[in-house]
Order: structure tokens, then sequence, then C-alpha cells
């Protein structure tokens, strides 16, 4: 009993060899990998053994939600990427390793670390970058810090700044830390220049991406907005100034209006006026407007031109005088009205100005290229008049709008928007002068032409928010899909649309760049069953990148390319009377009606036997057959084996379909009484399902086996001796070299304190006590009378054998009797019989006679 137990080996679990962190095969343990590895790459080997020398297999998990970058065969331990890597994203893997023999799965979870490649670029942050500078800043000074960022470690993700055109720029960057400064020696004017750009480039290290040195770089535009600071003096418009008496002028009357701005315009003072000398208390001028009057009757007048000096001084918010101007203002004294208002240019009278200028200037700016001046050579109130412009309203004021004798006219724009050149090329004034205190009214007109030049100032714009399409299916490559439009209204260069696509579902597409066309791409398969929707974002650009954006919707429509497939199982069927059998096809296609199945009987012999619905497929026997017997009369196939050609056809069109050949076999519901017979049937169609179901049971009797073996070692290790019933002498029968199977051994509790022992064949079964069926017995060749050697086991590895204590105790002889007649001279049973017999003989006489 030592001897057979000891025959009986365990199985020891596999194990990964562990070759270091830098070996390409073992257990994966501290693997790293760069995150530029291609996909498909074969980047590690699982190796490990079994301990008994088995096959093993090893196998690859994750953990619930994680992504699945690797695979693994099962066979060989090769290991795959199967999913980029992106180290930014994730730079730890964990995966779980097993290795299985079989019997025992030894599963370890492992860290892979992903390392860094350089394939990211510098991305700047906080943008866009808007700087409010005073233009008294100093040079040197800095005013903005640029920050960028570069998710790539090392020198890959370090960063250096510089701008572009750094020969023309008035600013300068730290290259390392981003701050933004005034060169030295550089100074900002408000009035000549209000707004800076300035492109910042920022430059990561480099570093190595797919076996090469890359180096990405990323721009970005600053915007320096310089802020006015009061530090010009005010400025009179409409110098030099002339005005004029008349003689029937009333005292008090205004002669004329000087006008003053403050040339800081970003935030102007009030401007204060005043007369210096000159007037002889003649004359006085509003402190507020600007507006000179005369105090005197003209004919208390002592001189004919008076030259007033006068001072425009600009006031701040707290009441402080701060800086000021002067102006000439000559007043003459007449008494006629013969004049009527006229318009003179540079080179004498003139009726028609011409100005050139780009749209949308900035409000408050003075037309400078218009050389206009107005003159009434008459005196006093006869040389008064009003200025106006005639022509599109809110756009340009005419400064002044009142002029006694002569001033020189300045327009000044109002309303920027209004001027572009898009809606109008060319903008016709009229210039009216008219008098304004005289019966006569004389007036003068001047035409004011202004033509405009385009400026990038639109973004192109689609005809639509999003366009819908839709292709069939089988479309081939290069097929038109949809055209989208997109108009600029600026002129040239600017108004020249360039058109792409982008977007997570625009891999199968390409458009013109011109024209707008989307077409699929040359090489590119649509498969509504696949994927029957796509959408992604079309972009119009104009030259300087100004865009717009539009979604693109595309659906794909599915045509009849699949024929209806059926099941593997169709083959063969069991039919009892009473019940139909069913058989299904699936159509692949992705839209009904090309996807809605008919099924019909092609053939059948003879063929009055079944009916088939045509929408599930159930077969079933016609009305009139109850029985086999009916069945037996129908044909003299005994055996009610019939063979039908079935079809089924999809709806679409064109119409496809599939025919196979299916076996009916037609049987009664009595074979349906006992459960046995009942499983039997069930599992006719599918004969794994019995085998499974069988190999479960044969389990369950393993491990009752090992239960029971385990409870008799412990109880016989306690006693150490087992009291037999009697004893067997019987001289065993010399068997036949030949493989020697392990018996199952049935241990039944008796009745005294003896132990019986039953040993029972089970000539289905092959398999050991750890159903392994691994361990490979070696033939024992027994001789008389010499007791024969116990069988040996095939040892696996260095494993231990598996050892049982010496049982002492009986066998039942008419069991074995029985056996022996049973399995004849030559089995297996026969020799474990009469090894077991002899060595109870040995034993027990060695120790005497058992006591009861």
């Amino acid at each position: 009993a030592r001897r057979c137990w000891e025959g009986i080996q365990a199985n020891y679990a596999p194990y990964f060899f562990d070759n270091g962190a830098r070996s390409t095969n073992g257990n994966m343990a501290l693997f790293s990998l760069s995150e530029d590895t291609p996909v498909g790459t074969h980047v590690y080997t699982l190796n490990g053994t079994d301990p008994e020398g088995d096959p093993v297999t090893y196998g690859l998990a994750y953990e619930a939600g994680s992504r699945r970058y690797f695979s693994v065969d099962k066979n060989l331990g090769n290991v795959t990427l199967i999913e980029e890597l992106d180290r930014e994203k994730e730079d730890e893997i964990e995966v779980i390793v097993s290795i299985s023999d079989g019997l025992s799965t030894v599963s370890e979870k492992v860290r892979i670390l992903v390392m860094d490649a350089n394939d990211e670029s510098p991305e700047f942050i906080n943008t866009p970058y808007i700087v409010q500078v005073p233009e008294n800043t100093p040079s040197g000074s800095s005013i903005f810090k640029i920050e960028a960022v570069d998710k790539d470690t090392g020198s890959g993700g370090s960063i250096t700044y510089f701008l572009q055109n750094i020969h023309a720029n008035k600013f300068t960057i730290d290259r390392h830390s981003g701050v933004l400064r005034i060169k030295t020696g550089v100074t900002l004017d408000y009035e000549k220049s209000r707004t800076h750009f300035v492109v910042v480039v920022a430059k990561d290290g480099g570093g190595k991406l797919r076996g090469d040195n890359k180096v990405f770089s990323a721009t970005t535009t600053v915007t320096v907005n310089v802020e006015d600071v009061q530090d010009t003096p005010p400025m009179f418009i409409g110098t030099p100034y002339y005005g004029y008496v008349y003689e029937d002028t009333l005292a008090g009357s205004e002669v004329l209006t000087v006008v003053a701005l403050d040339g800081d315009r970003g935030k102007p003072n009030s401007i204060h006026y005043c007369i210096v000398n000159g007037s002889e208390g003649s004359f006085e001028i509003s402190n507020t407007t600007g507006a000179i009057s005369v105090i005197k009757s003209p004919n208390h007048l002592k001189k004919e031109v008076y030259e007033l000096k006068v001072q425009a001084s600009e006031v701040s918010q707290e009441g402080d005088v701060s800086v000021y101007a002067f102006a000439v203002v000559t007043i003459r004294v007449v008494d006629l009205n013969n004049h009527p208002p006229t318009f003179y240019g540079e080179n004498g009278p003139q009726n028609r100005f011409e100005l050139t200028m780009y749209e949308h200037p900035p409000e408050g700016e003075i037309l400078r290229g218009l050389k206009i001046t107005v003159n009434d050579s008459d005196q006093g109130a006869n040389a008064k008049f009003n200025l106006r412009l005639v022509g599109p309203g809110g756009i340009f004021r005419v400064v002044p709008q009142t002029v006694l004798n002569e001033a020189q006219v300045t327009i000044i724009v109002e309303n920027s928007a209004a001027i572009d050149y898009e809606k109008f090329k060319v903008l016709t004034f009229k210039l009216l002068a008219i008098e304004v205190n005289t019966p006569e009214k004389f007036s003068s007109t001047a035409d004011v032409v202004i033509r405009l030049l385009d400026t990038n100032d639109n973004v192109p714009k689609f005809s639509s928010d999003y366009y819908i399409a839709r292709i069939p299916e089988n479309s081939p490559g290069g097929s038109n899909v949809v055209a989208v439009t997109a108009t600029d209204p600026d002129s040239g260069l600017w108004g020249e649309v360039k058109y792409s696509i982008y977007g997570t579902g625009a891999d199968l597409f390409l458009i013109h760049p011109s024209t707008g066309i989307i077409y699929t791409q040359p090489w590119a398969v649509l498969d509504a069953e696949v994927n029957s929707k796509y959408n992604f974002y079309v972009k119009a650009e104009d030259t300087d990148g100004k865009y717009s954006l539009a979604e693109v919707f595309i659906t794909v429509l599915d045509v009849n390319d699949h024929s209806p497939e059926f099941n593997e199982n169709i083959q063969e069927k069991t039919m009892i009377i009473g019940s139909p059998v069913k058989i299904e096809a699936i159509d692949q296609d992705a839209e009904e009606p090309n996807n809605i199945v008919d099924y019909s009987i092609m053939q059948a012999d003879p063929a009055n036997v079944f009916d088939i619905d045509q929408s599930t497929g159930e077969i079933k026997l016609k009305s009139y057959i109850r029985s086999l017997d009916i069945i037996h009369n129908i044909t003299k196939n005994k055996d009610c084996i019939w063979s039908l050609v079935v079809q089924a056809k999809d709806r679409g069109s064109p119409s496809f379909s599939t025919t196979a050949v299916l076996k009916i076999d037609i049987t009664e519901e009595t074979l349906h009484k006992g459960p046995m017979a009942a499983f039997l049937m069930q599992t006719k169609d599918n004969p794994m399902k019995a085998l499974g179901v069988l190999a479960g049971v044969m389990g369950i009797m393993v491990l009752i086996t090992i239960l029971i073996s385990t409870a008799m070692f412990w109880r016989n290790k306690r006693s150490n001796k087992i009291t037999p019933v009697r004893r067997i002498i019987k001289k065993r029968q010399t068997p036949q070299p030949r493989a020697v199977r392990m018996e199952w051994l049935k241990f039944k509790r008796p009745s005294n304190a003896a132990e019986k022992f039953v040993v029972e064949d089970d000539a289905k079964s092959l398999q050991n006590e750890n159903s392994n069926n691994n361990i490979q017995v070696v033939p024992v060749p027994p001789t008389a009378p010499v007791p024969p050697p116990p069988p040996a086991l095939a040892p696996r590895g260095d494993a231990p054998g598996w050892r049982v204590p010496t049982v002492s105790g009986s066998l039942t002889p008419k069991f074995i009797n029985k056996q022996l007649k049973k399995r004849g001279h030559g089995s297996a049973h026969n020799a474990l019989v009469s090894e077991l017999k002899m060595k109870f003989e040995k034993r027990n006489a060695a120790i005497g006679e058992p006591h009861i």
C-alpha cells in the first residue's frame, strides 16, 4: 500500500524566469518601452517552465476598465504591442501575466514603464496674449512673461524662446524665462503706433522620435497696445484762422471759432481758450468753445485788420493747466457782400477734391490728404457761412461748421465701420458752403471723392453652418460626396479661400483646396455595416490665416451586398413529432429590407411532409402527421431521416440567397419519458455538451475518492494496524509485461474493527488521482515466487513522489475472483491485486496472527 501511494505524484505549479530589468524575456518585471514603439512590434517574450516538464501556455490580462496595449502568443509567449503608447497620458501600464501547465495557473501583476520620446510640441498657455503698456515705459523694462509648456521630459521638455523679425522689432525676449522687454534705447509712442504685434517662437531642446532627432516649435502672437499718456501739447485745427467783421455786424456777434484738440488722443484733456494779445478790447473768446466774438460796433473799430494771439491750454481732471499751444487769428473789417464762399486747393480755386485711403481708418482721424480752404471775401456777417457734407450720413464730419471769411476745411472720420471697401469702393460727398445771415444766401459746392483701398478685414464665411450628404457604400474611391462653399468679400489674394478638413471622421475623405468638393480617398472602401455615419469639420481659410468652420455629416447608404448565412449547426436536426425545429440564417447587411431573411424549402422527398415558416425558419410536420406509423406509410425509409434543401433569401434588390442541406431525424415523444433519455435527445445535436457533463461527473468522482483516501490515511496513521477479516493465499498468475493503469480504490466502513479494501476496475477511465492524465506507468514484469516490485510511475521533474503509508488488511475474495475472471491473466488489475495480497501476507508473517 505504501508503494502504491508513492506512485502518485503531486502537480507543481509552473513559474516564470526572472531575467532582470534589461532582459527581453521572462516575466516582464521592470520592463520598459519607449512610447514611440510602432504598433505591431514584438516587444517581449514571456518565458517560463513547468517543474514536471509539461508544456506551458501564457496569457495577458488587464484590470477592469484598463486599455489593452499588448497581446501574447499563448504558446510561444511572444508579446506584441497592439495599441499606441502615450507617456503623457499613461506612463505606467499594469499587466497581469500568467503561465499555465493546464492544471495550475500562476499569475503575476507587473508594471511596464513607458519611456518618453520627443513627440510633443511646446504649447503656449493662457493665450491670447494682450498687453497694455504706457507709452512712457522706460526702455529695457519687462512688460510681460510668455509661458509655454512641453509635456515631454528631458531635453525634449526644455523650452527656449525667441522673436521673429528681431531686427525690425522694438522688443526682445529672454530665451530661458520668456520675459518680454522693450529694447534698450527704444521708446514707445502712442501717436506714431498704437499697437505692436510681436511673434514669439517657443522651441524645445529636441530628442529622439522613432530613431530620428526631432525638434518641435510653436508660435504665438503677443498684441502690445500702447496706452496714451499726457506728453503731447494741444493742436489747433483749421489753421490759419481768418475772420471778418462787416460794417453792419452787431456787437456781440460771433466772428469765428477756433478748434484745438489734445494731442494725446487716448485720454484727451479738456481745452481752455483765451486771447493773449491783439484784441485791443474789441474781441473776446469763449473759454470752452473757442468762439471769438466782436464786442464793439464795427464803426468803433480803429483798425482794418486785427491779429489775435489765441492760447489753447489743456486742463486736467484735477483742474491743473499742463501744456498749451498758440494760434494767430486774423480778423478783417469789411462792409460789402458781393462774394460767395469759394473753395481753394493748393493751386487755387477748385471744386473737386480726391483722396485715396484704406478702409476702416480710426475714428477721429483727420483726412490729411485733403487740402481744402474755403474763403468768402466779404467782411463781417457777409463773410459768415456754414459748412456741411451732403452724402451718406454719419460717416464723416466737417470742421469747422461755421466759418467767417476763411478757414482750412478739415474732414474727420466719425464712423469707421461704415467706411467699408466691400460696401463702397468710392465714397462721394458734396461739400456745401452757404452764407448764414445774408439775404442773398450765397453758396458754393465742391465734390469730395474718396477712393477706398481694401484691407483683409473679413473672415471667409460658409453658405451653411453644416452640410449633410449621403453616399452609397459601393461608391468607388474618389467619388464626389458634397461641395461646400465659403466666400470672402475681400479683394485680391485676401479674398481667395483655401479649404481643408480635419477631425476623427475625416480619414476616408479629401477636399479640393480650391473648389471645396469633398470626395472619398482613392483607396477608401465604405461599408455601412462597419460604420454608416461620419462627421468632421471643414475649414475655409484666407491667405492671412483668418478662417471659419462648418460641420459635415455624411451617411453611408446601405446596399444589398451580403448573402444570408446559416449557422454551423444547421446540418443535422432532431425533430420530435408535434414540436418544430428551427433554422436560422444571418444577413450582415446594415439596414432593412436588405437584412430581412425569408425561408423556404426548395426540395424534399417526399415533398408533402414538412412546412416552413417563411419569417422565423421554423420547420414542422404537416398537420396530418401525428405518429411514426404515418411516416412509415409515407416512405420506406425506416430510420425516419429526411434530407431537405432549404433556402434563405433576403429582401434586397437585387436579392441574394443561400441554400443548405438539412438532415432531420424524426422521433416520438416516448423517448423523453426518462431524464437520461431526455438529456440524450437534447444533446444529440450537441455532442460537446454531453462530453462536458460526463467530464464533470468524472471530476466529482475523483474529488470524492481523494477525500476518502485522505480520511483513511489519517485514520490508519493513528492506528498503524488493521486486523484482516481473513487471509487470502493465492498464487498470482504471471501477467504479460504491459502498461499498468491506476485503478479506483473504494474504502467501505466495515461493521467490525478491521478495514476492508474493495478494488474496483473502471474500464472507462484512464485518469489518475490528480485527473491530469500525464503520468506514464512503467510496465511491471513480476516473477513467481518472488513478490513483484510495485508499479513505478514516471517521475515528473525533480518533484518528490506522493507516498501513502503501509496499510494491512484484507481484500474481499469474492470481488477479486470475479474481477480476475472478467479481466483475464494479463490485466493490470490482476497485478495490483496480487501485489497487495503478497504485501499483506509478508506483513502478517512478521507480526504474527492478527488480533480481532
